[in-house]
């Protein structure tokens, strides 16, 4: 291999340095060797001179506040010796002076020597440039210039050839976005073939949906497909503190994208940057966030003019909180949905994730996708490893299908709570109230199926839990199949009404659930005849965080309020008096299944299902309920 050369410093730091040395040089020479520039005298002790001018041996003598100078006297009219003391407190030293003929005076003040005062001419300026140069060498790793990088992008770049490549085979449950993507990636490739149509590809491609469903994975596989770099940077790595500097890191990570073009920049946490200019948040020209976004806007529409093939891919799970300025056609041209994947899309996932451990003869992982109605890319993934941890804890060689079972009510319900231990009254109603809600849920249409009872407390708060899940991936829900929701989740209050008489504080988030779906029933889905089909609230599209609870309402008339709390209040009513219609139907059998899960604090699998198949239906209607 030829041997590179070492690289010569410049010349004004090579002289820098070495002023540096020198005058540190000097100065801990004149700390720690203080004589090393002037005369030096012998030190003797204080009593030796008291004697020696008893004895008529000194001549003339300085005397310092610190220190006595003193000249003997020599022969034939010669200068003596000079000898130096440490004085002590000594009131009567001028009289035995004077009485001994010695010439006496004090020592002046010191002054400041030539080398004291080239120490504090060329001293500081000295420091000052060795902090520049430190301060200038810290980016020099980075090949950029220290503290003045605080306007350079912080953008990550992955090149083709690296040992996470990441292509489309890696992305599983997102077909249609995928698809929508190979485009982008087949331009790339060939861009040639569209240019000579006329044709534009899209400048911007904006990812929205859900967290965890794949975005940010989504990128990457398109750079590892189009074999381009790829520049990766989140949105609140633009904003600092200091105005400015957000804009000038979009310029540069444009400029470092424009000279690697073709390539990918990827933006992640958009909204970050991109947040609407109308909300409130900004105020004058002179905001820091207002200018990273005007700078982006300027980037996104003036830099593609000319060869540079760029293409800016971008993730949000809040597109509602967007600039309509940043989405407009001619920056981001076309929004891809990312959704939670379907009944064969989480198979899909669970058969890449699984690749990765080993898998006993019983794992049915399409058993496992059905179990897991609602689960993003990043929950599958996060299940397979409790899977594996649950296995290896539990000194097993492969991961079990009760590994993954025992992993989803981990996810599902929290983890159990075996220290917390309940009192047998406690217990007994924690029972009836689980086994209330899967006698009112096996009966219910649309509501799931009940696949375990347990009274065995997880999570933060939960003494007990009912296990449903839906038989298919349901999208649509009618008035019916609503109002059962609300029934089931009154089931446990219910039952505690029907064998005690009174009710208690657990079912507070049932309470809390069954209210909230019914006032979305009235204001949002127009479900009241009373009210009609109106919308009273204020809709928020493309709501990604999980946040199932009902936006404001509009300004609303006093009567129009009263009436809708009067129709809220009459349907969770009316499911409250289903709930306790089918629980007195069926009171024998609510006893019953209720002792056995006292003995055994868990009920599941066909044990509970020949059990539930037992329910009888009650007769019952909505008008007869109201």
């Amino acid at each position: 291999m030829p041997i590179k050369d070492k690289p010569t410093p410049s010349r004004p730091r090579l002289i820098a340095n070495l002023l540096l040395g020198v005058s540190g040089l000097f100065l801990l020479t004149n700390l720690f060797l203080p004589g090393a520039f002037g005369t030096q005298n012998t030190s003797v002790p204080y009593s030796l001179f008291i004697h020696q001018v008893q004895e008529g041996e000194v001549k003339q003598a300085s005397v310092g506040q610190n220190q006595i100078r003193y000249q003997l006297k020599g022969e034939n009219g010669t200068p003596g010796d000079v000898y130096v003391t440490t004085p002590i407190f000594d009131l009567g030293l001028p009289n035995l002076l004077e009485e001994k003929g010695v010439e006496f005076a004090a020592t002046p003040p010191p002054k400041n020597g030539w080398f004291t005062s080239l120490l504090g001419w060329v001293i500081p300026p000295l420091i000052f440039v060795g902090i520049w140069q430190f301060f200038l060498a810290r980016g020099s790793g980075s090949g950029q210039q220290g503290v003045l990088s605080i306007g350079k992008s912080k953008a990550k770049v992955y090149v083709e050839g690296e040992s996470d490549k990441v292509t489309f085979t890696d992305v599983a449950g997102v077909e249609e976005a995928k698809t929508e993507l190979v485009e982008i990636v087949d331009f790339l490739k060939t861009p040639t073939r569209y240019t000579q149509i006329g044709a534009r590809i899209p400048k911007g491609v904006l990812l929205v949906g859900p967290p965890g469903t794949g975005k940010t994975l989504l990128a990457k596989a398109v750079a590892g497909e189009a074999g381009v770099p790829f520049f990766s940077i989140s949105g609140s790595e633009f904003v600092e503190m200091f105005v400015g500097v957000g804009s000038s890191r979009v310029r540069d990570l444009f400029d470092q994208a424009k000279k690697q073009a073709p390539c990918i920049v990827f933006i992640d946490e958009l909204d970050a940057i991109g947040k609407s200019r109308s909300s409130g948040g900004f105020y004058g020209g002179n905001d820091e966030r207002e200018q990273t976004l005007n700078q982006l806007l300027t980037e996104m529409d003036g830099f593609a003019a000319g060869d540079a093939t760029v293409i800016v891919l971008a993730a949000t799970n809040r597109p509602e909180s967007l600039d309509p300025a940043l989405l407009r056609p001619g920056r981001f041209d076309r929004q891809v949905l990312v959704d939670r994947p379907d009944l064969s899309g989480r198979e899909e996932i669970l058969n890449i994730h699984a690749q990765k451990v080993k898998l006993g003869q019983d794992v049915d992982l399409r058993a496992i996708a059905t179990r897991t109605p609602g689960f993003a890319g990043a929950d599958l993934a996060n299940l397979v490893n409790e899977a594996a941890l649950l296995a290896a804890r539990n000194q097993r060689q492969t991961v079990a299908q009760e590994d993954f079972a025992e992993a989803i009510e981990r996810v599902v319900a929290g983890l159990e709570k075996k220290s917390r231990v309940l009192n047998e009254t406690e217990k007994k109603i924690v029972a009836y109230h689980e086994v209330g809600h899967a006698l009112v849920g096996a009966l219910i249409p649309g509501s799931g199926r009940v696949e375990k009872i347990s009274i065995v407390p997880r999570g933060m708060a939960a003494l007990g839990y009912t296990l449903q899940l839906p038989t298919e991936d349901r999208f649509l829900m009618n008035e019916m199949e609503l109002r059962g929701q609300i029934a089931t989740l009154l089931g446990g209050r219910s039952a505690e009404e029907v064998i005690f008489g009174s009710i208690t504080t657990g079912a507070s988030n049932d309470l809390q659930r069954a209210t909230d779906l019914a006032e979305r029933m009235v204001t949002t889905y127009g479900m009241s005849k009373v009210l009609g089909p109106l919308a009273y609230q204020q809709g928020q599209q493309a709501m990604f965080l999980g946040d199932n609870s009902p936006n404001p309402r509009r300004s609303l008339s006093e009567d129009t309020a009263k009436a809708i709390d009067v129709e809220v209040k009459d349907i969770v009513e009316t499911a409250h008096k289903q709930a306790l219609a089918i629980l007195e139907a069926n009171r024998e059998l609510l006893e019953t299944i209720t002792e056995q899960l006292l003995e055994t604090e868990v009920i599941e699998g066909e044990k509970l299902q020949s059990l539930l198949n037992q329910v009888k239906s009650a007769e019952l209607s909505l008008s007869n309920l109201r």
